[in-house]
This record gives C-alpha cells, structure tokens and sequence, in this order.
C-alpha cells in the first residue's frame, strides 16, 4: 500500500508541475521561453541518468551468464566501458558527432573547442546525454564477448566503437 501512495503522490507532483507551466503568464515570451529550456535540461538530465543505470543493469545480466570465475571480470569490463567510453567521446566523438561536417563526419568542437559551455546549458547536457549512450552502445556487445576476449583487447575495442563506430555513424543519423 506504501508504494501505491509514494506513486499517486509523485503523479499529483509531476501533474501540478506541469499545471503551473500552463497558468504562466502568455504575455511574457522570455521568461516562458527560459521556463521551456530549463524543463528541457531537467527531461534530458533525467533520461541521460536512466540510461546510465542501463550499465548497472548489463553488468548483472552479464555476470548471470558468466561462470562465477570471470564474474569480476565481466563487471570490469562494463565499468571500463563507461569510463573509457566517456574520456575518447569527450575528447574525439562529440566533435565527430556534431562538429561542422564535411559530409562524412564532423570537423570541428573537439574538446568542445570553441563552445562557450557556461552560456549554454543546453549543450553540456546533451553532451551528457550522448556520453551515456556512448557508453551503452560499447557495452551492448561485451555480452557476447563475454569470456572470449581478453581484457586489454576489450579495452581497444570499448574505445573504437565509442571514438568512431558510434560517433561516424551517429553524424550521418
């Protein structure tokens, strides 16, 4: 019965939150415009946070089908991917991703080169966002490779598919 309560009381929150965005006053655009982004970044922090527990949730899928011996193994190496994973889409993929395109892939915002960041928090989020699946999309596999490769190759392989595979591929979606 307590988490039915928990769960009313959270729908009547999200209900009333939204309720007040629409009683807004319509004759002030600027602040109803600065109102819209801020639940933009609220939605897409949330779902980026989602995504990033899909990690916890691959590791224990992962270990389930691992003999006991190579379960720390297998939780390495989802921890690895993320991290990994997140440092080359940072410093290789966004650029690739979203940078100036020649056609093929991206040519600039390496590094977030030239991206005022603490003016628009709109782009640090979905920098985020596109980290975790970054992340996600390199531990998709590792189930399969599970106990069949070898933990430095696993590594070199995480880190292509988050720099290039994903990243090429993401720009031209």
């Amino acid at each position: 019965m307590k988490r039915y309560k928990w769960t009313i009381r959270l729908a009547i929150m999200i209900s009333l939150f939204f309720l007040a965005g629409a009683a807004w006053p319509q004759s002030d655009d600027a602040a109803l415009e600065t109102l819209q982004n801020n639940i933009n970044i609220i939605w897409a922090a949330l779902a980026a946070f989602l995504v990033f527990f899909t990690q916890a949730g691959f590791a224990m899928v992962e270990s389930g089908f691992t003999r006991a011996k190579n379960t720390v193994n297998i939780m390495m190496k989802n921890l690895m991917d993320f991290s990994i994973g997140s440092v080359t889409f940072f410093f290789i993929g966004f650029g690739l991703m979203f940078g100036h395109s020649n056609g093929l892939f991206g040519t600039s915002n390496f590094m977030l080169h030239g991206v005022d960041i603490l003016s628009d928090h709109w782009l640090f989020t979905f920098l985020i966002f596109q980290t975790v699946f970054a992340g996600t999309s390199a531990t998709i596999v590792s189930g399969a490779m599970a106990e069949r490769t070898k933990f430095t190759g696993y590594l070199i392989y995480s880190a292509f598919i988050c720099t290039l595979i994903y990243s090429v591929f993401g720009s031209w979606a």
